[in-house]
């Protein structure tokens, strides 16, 4: 008969055996290949877009309010200048 001790070192290590065999598993699966080949074909879609990044975006929104600004100043300028 076995120890208590003994059939828990027993339960223990099949249940590592079972934990590194799923893992193994998991890591090669081929949905771990199609969710990459996916994402590879979606940024090609989307560099084909030519879109751009939301950071990008930002830095050139931030460009443009600072052009309309001068851009309004310079015609407060001329429409004073006009006055003249």
């Amino acid at each position: 008969m076995q120890k208590p001790g003994e059939i828990f070192e027993q339960f223990q290590r099949i249940a590592n055996d079972m934990q590194s065999k799923v893992g193994d598993a998991i890591r090669n699966s081929p949905a771990q290949e199609i969710e990459k080949n996916v994402r590879a074909m979606m940024n090609q879609g989307f560099q084909k877009m030519d879109l751009v990044t939301r950071e990008e975006f930002e830095l050139q929104s931030k460009v443009l309010a600072k052009t309309r600004e001068k851009l309004e100043a310079l015609e407060a300028k001329v429409a004073a200048l006009e006055k003249s």
